[in-house]
């Protein structure tokens, strides 16, 4: 797969500004589903990197991690299991108002920090 794990990683930079983005203009939302994408398309760079494959069409974080084959430590393990089980209801949302109470200002900036500590792990399993 040559080189195409860096489109993958550049791709996931622009998608965790995009999501420091979000936060500054007070759309929290927006924040989170932009760092669940942001360390999708991370590991499917390492995903590419380490497997020379395509990587699957899939938004589940645990399963390309395992199909990985590494993990992180325990902390941002556990991170990843609550970031990937905030895709489905930020990226479609039962009830925008409760959603909105659920990622509150705090909650989202302890998620975009968490998020960019795991990107510099994928980045340094590269």
């Amino acid at each position: 797969m040559g080189e195409q794990y860096q489109e993958w990683l550049k791709q996931a930079d622009y998608d965790m500004d995009t999501a420091d983005a979000m936060f500054d203009s007070d759309r929290y939302i927006y924040a989170v589903f932009m760092c669940h994408l942001s360390i999708e398309k991370a590991l499917k760079g390492l995903y590419t990197q380490k497997l020379d494959e395509v990587p699957p069409k899939t938004h589940n974080l645990l399963y390309l991690l395992n199909k990985i084959g590494q993990k992180p430590e325990e902390e941002l393990e556990k991170f990843l299991v609550k970031l990937n089980t905030a895709s489905i209801t930020t990226r479609y949302p039962d009830d925008l108002a409760k959603l909105q109470a659920v990622y509150t200002s705090e909650i989202t900036q302890e998620m975009i920090v968490q998020s960019k500590e795991l990107l510099k792990w994928v980045k340094m399993q590269l």
